[in-house]
């Protein structure tokens, strides 16, 4: 799956439940307090409630076996008492605000009063508890004693307590059949799963969300189909059969469920969607998204990547409606009630639920046979002029892999389909890729940087076809055997197959953010255990993404002998073809082919297992050079990490000869310190050549004072990667406390002779993130210091740049970064020309067209105008091309407006103008500006149960508001604030990694600024 970024699509050790599983504790029931609204938590022999309409009562029972009728009996007069006292006891503590005891007072006598009605409260007690001890086996529920036990049986307790399923049983195959209505907005399905017995059972678990099954049946073997009973527990999404008799291992049996349920209203599941075509007519559709969670929402199912099985798929619909799935379609046929079914062919591989997908709505392809497979790109009909990239760069990249892996895309044909209303920014559905609009579609004249952002991707979902799908991590604790190889593979492959794309920069770019992140003590290891949901969807963040794709190009650059990672791989992919594995199964397979029996485990291990990245710092003394190894570890205590090492493939090159590969030197430092040798005469060393290392370097004084010499009388003494890579080094280490500002600033001397983007791109990143820190802060007088020296540095640069269309991807990225600052910080000769270009564009009845470089400084400098942000808006509504229409959009946020600031943020939410999937956008946009980062935060603490109600806790989108919002802060009255609110949330968000992100990032921000305000008076 692709995380949706604003600048690109870029894109836990487990205790394993036993093969052979013991008997679980009973399930506590009563621990969810969502069950019971007006009552405490109660013990588990108090509960007895019906968790749906669907008639089937499930009952959580104590450690104590009791007969059922005194237990219920029991349970009743206890939950009266306990009502009864919490309710008294809440009436005392809110008609006082102190928590205090009362001073001690002298002990007085009751009154007879008093005592009188204390008997009299005792005696009605004493009878009612009789009265419901005499009573035929009452159960007592919310709403009191039901009917006598015969018309509702006390159903025996829900049997599995533990998040991850058993592994008893094994799905083999699914034959799903759905109706959605689209009219009505719901469904009814039925589901037809045949499973293997693994080991000795009385159980069957599996996963059911927001599903009514209104039916049941089981069958063992050869023997007749019966009906059954199914238990249901909500706060796991489980569903269970109980049988008397042990179900035997290497016995078949299926289970058929019928259903019902409504369409998803958020982004996962089954879910509605809609959309306006040219002619102003609403268009409907139903769609899915189910990974990570979310195939139960639309089936029951084993909803856990290592229970891999077929699915034969049908699917009824009205016939002016068309359906996709993973697989080409077998047949449709016409039933009675005026409807059709289309029936797909069985998946011809063993599939995960999480790559199950279907769609009904309204689509147009374009298509051509690549291989032998048919490649299709699909969107709304008046969109269809958009998809010839697309089918033309996966195409190529289908081609590719087939080549690289050595294995052929195993189905017939390749669906890519671009959903008008879609989160993620594309997911991987084995045959049938979903992707946003902005995705997948770029018109005719679109800009390289705009087909750069769709192809990579596209290439992204294409390696996932190997390496997520064909080849499945066995839980989420290694979601970066996904994530992080289809991030790599994406990078890697567009430079070969689509050079001119020059994605190099951006891979770069990615690789310093993940470093950001890793540096947090609120970070995680990339293998790292996974046990809630919550959890689940926090997996996908930069960690699993880009630091597994670091990893793994310091990995193939650190290995000998050619095409050794290569050849590693296709090892692995043809080993576990169609299974699961974990991280040891990868390392393993690149071991067994190693030349030179290079333990590839022992050196990778370090970099999975544990969280961080190491600080290498260097000395000279004479010929001699020394390495030592730290954690760098931005929020430091006494309790932290001392002792972690890693396993390093350290690269470095000299004054001799610093650009080649061939200069390229290697040291492996596996312990705390390591030495080696080098002339006397190098002036300089610069370790991690071109930043393929997932490390930072501090060189000391000295170092420092010589790379900054040599920069100085010329640039190009280093490769650009290697130039960013010092700029980022020492931002961070600024950051850490380890140089004085004083250092960064004396370092940025040279920049004004610098003509390469990654390396301005990245200084003035690191640059505006400082000046905006300022302008939050309202130190008024530095930030007009700042944005004289951004403008002192780079005025040059800024103005050389043209206006006119560029080919040069590079150059595209160099020109909107310098431009955009330059704008921001309202140079005028920047303003006028942007507020040119849009007059001219708005002139021409949008035919005039702007660089698509472009077009977002110049949507931003109008959405600062009274007078063009009503014209921007006006054009926002009736955009069909979705990559300009982002842009207008993200300008549109950027206003200093307050109340158009509010206008907007409530718009996102609500969904209509602007479709929800962008209040993410919306939001970070908002963040960014001065006028707009206390609204946002406001809105958000006012929203916050809509918000997870259309993103789910934990998930990308969560997390990327969470950041947005809270990054810029560093005072401690907004860390109160901020951590005031979040503890207050509980189960509802209060224990997100995301949360403790922000609250670091905040005492980051504000120790940062606390110790380099005086510095930054004096020196700028």
């Amino acid at each position: 799956m692709s995380l949706f970024l604003y600048r690109a699509n870029l894109p836990r050790n487990m205790i394993e439940n036993s093969m052979f599983e013991e008997e679980p504790d009973v399930v506590d029931l009563a621990k969810d307090s969502a069950a019971f609204p007006t009552f405490p938590a109660l013990d588990p022999d108090e509960v007895a409630y019906e968790p749906r309409s669907s008639r089937l009562l499930v009952r959580g029972l104590g450690e104590n076996d009791m007969d059922e009728d005194e237990e219920d009996c029991e349970s009743s007069a206890r939950l009266l008492g306990m009502s009864f006292m919490n309710r008294s006891s809440a009436h005392r503590s809110n008609s006082s605000p102190y928590t205090r005891q009362a001073p001690p007072r002298s002990c007085s006598r009751p009154s007879a009063r008093t005592m009188v009605v204390c008997v009299l409260f005792l005696v009605i007690v004493a009878s009612m508890t009789m009265v419901l001890y005499f009573l035929p086996g009452c159960t007592f529920t919310k709403t009191g004693c039901r009917k006598e036990n015969k018309t509702t049986p006390i159903e025996p307790p829900f049997p599995w307590s533990q998040f991850r399923l058993p592994h008893s049983i094994r799905p083999l195959s699914y034959d799903l059949t759905l109706n959605p209505d689209l009219d009505n907005m719901n469904f009814t399905g039925s589901t037809v799963i045949k499973m293997v017995v693994l080991h000795n059972t009385k159980r069957i678990v599996l996963h059911s969300a927001n599903l009514n099954i209104s039916k049941a049946t089981f069958k063992l073997d050869d023997g007749e189909a019966s009906d059954v009973t199914v238990l249901e527990y909500k706060p796991r999404q489980q569903i269970a059969l109980n049988f008397s008799e042990e179900l035997k291992a290497g016995q078949y049996c299926v289970l058929t469920l019928d259903y019902s349920a409504n369409l998803s209203h958020t982004y996962d599941g089954f879910y509605n969607s809609s959309y306006t075509d040219k002619d102003g007519n609403k268009r409907v559709l139903a769609a899915t998204q189910f990974e990570p969670l979310s195939a139960r929402k639309a089936f029951p199912c084993f909803d856990e990547p290592a229970f891999k099985a077929t699915f034969l798929i049908k699917i009824n619909r009205k016939p002016d409606y068309m359906t996709l799935s993973n697989m080409p379609k077998a047949k449709t046929t016409p039933l009675n009630n005026g409807l059709v079914q289309d029936e797909f062919e069985m998946t011809s591989v063993n599939m995960s639920t999480y790559l199950v997908a279907f769609i009904v709505g309204n689509f147009t392809p374009v298509s051509k046979n690549v291989s032998e497979i048919l490649v299709s790109v699909y969107s709304v009909p008046e969109k269809k002029e958009h998809t010839d990239y697309a089918l033309d760069a996966a195409s190529k990249l289908l081609d590719f892999y087939n080549d690289f892996f050595e294995i052929n895309f195993p189905l017939k044909k390749l669906d890519l389909i671009a959903i008008p209303d879609f989160l993620a920014g594309a997911m991987e559905n084995w045959g049938l890729i979903t992707f946003r609009e902005t995705s997948l579609l770029v018109g005719k004249q679109s800009s390289p940087l705009e087909k750069q952002v769709v192809a990579s991707v596209i290439a992204h979902e294409l390696a996932h076809q190997w390496f997520g799908n064909l080849v499945t991590m066995s839980w989420w604790n290694d979601l970066w055997l996904n994530e992080g190889f289809a991030t790599y593979m994406q990078y890697m492959s567009l430079q070969t197959v689509l050079p001119q794309l020059d994605i190099g920069n951006l891979f770069l770019a990615v690789r310093f953010r993940a470093l950001d992140k890793d540096a947090l003590n609120s970070s995680h290891a990339v293998s790292t255990a996974v046990n809630s949901p919550e959890q689940v969807e926090e997996m996908f963040d930069s960690v699993s993404y880009e630091k597994g794709a670091s990893i793994l190009l310091m990995l193939n650059a650190s290995l000998s002998g050619d095409q050794q990672f290569r050849k590693g791989i296709i090892q692995y992919l043809k080993q576990f073809s169609g299974l699961n594995t974990d991280t040891n199964d990868l390392w393993n397979s690149l071991t067994q082919v190693s030349t030179q029996h290079q333990n590839v485990s022992e050196m990778m291990s370090s970099w999975t297992s544990q969280k961080g990245f190491p600080l290498v710092t260097v000395s000279r003394k004479g010929d001699q050079v020394t390495l030592t190894q730290e954690h760098f570890l931005l929020t430091s205590d006494n309790a932290t990490h001392t002792s972690s090492l890693w396993n390093i493939p350290v690269t470095y090159v000299s004054d001799n000869c610093s650009l080649a590969p061939e200069c390229r030197q290697l040291f492996t430092l596996k312990t705390k310190s390591g030495t080696f040798k080098v002339p006397e005469s190098v002036k300089w060393l610069k370790l991690n050549y071109r930043n393929t290392g997932f490390y930072i370097v501090h060189y000391g004084d000295d170092g420092w004072a010589a790379l900054r010499d040599a920069l100085a009388n010329d640039v190009s003494v280093l490769t650009h990667e290697d130039r960013a890579s010092l700029i980022h080094n020492i931002f961070a280490l600024s950051r850490l406390g380890r140089v004085s500002f004083r250092h960064v600033l004396n370092l940025l001397n040279y920049i004004s002779n610098e003509t390469e983007t990654s390396p301005v791109t990245e200084a003035l990143l690191q640059l505006n993130k400082i000046y905006q820190l300022l302008d939050k802060r309202q130190e008024y007088s530095l930030v007009a210091r700042m944005k004289t020296y951004i403008l002192h540095h780079f005025g040059s640069l800024m103005d050389k740049q043209t206006w006119e269309e560029q080919e040069s991807v590079s150059k595209q990225e160099l020109r909107s970064a310098l431009l955009e600052t330059a704008c921001g910080l309202d140079d005028e000769n920047c303003t006028q020309q942007a507020k040119a270009l849009f007059k001219q564009y708005v002139d021409s009845n949008a035919t005039s067209r702007i660089p698509g470089d472009l077009q977002q400084v110049v949507f931003n400098v109008a959405a600062q105008s009274a007078e063009d942000w009503p014209t921007l808006l006006n054009l926002y509504g009736h955009a069909t091309y979705d990559a300009e229409k982002r842009k207008m959009l993200r300008g549109l946020a950027s206003t200093q407006d307050a109340r158009k600031i509010v206008w907007i943020l409530k718009a996102g939410l609500k969904g209509n103008l602007i479709q929800t999937q962008e209040l993410p956008l919306v939001i970070s946009t908002v963040c960014k500006g001065f006028a707009g980062y206390l609204f946002a935060w406001d809105f958000i603490q006012e929203n916050w149960d809509r918000l997870i109600e259309k993103f789910p806790v934990g998930s990308f989108a969560i997390q990327t508001i969470i950041n947005s919002a809270t990054s810029q802060f560093s005072t401690q009255a907004h860390l109160d604030q901020v951590q005031g609110f979040f503890s207050s949330l509980k189960e509802r968000g209060s224990q997100m990694r995301s949360v403790q992100e922000a609250l670091e990032t905040i005492r980051l921000n504000k120790r940062w600024m606390e110790k380099n305000l005086r510095t930054l008076q004096k020196w700028l």
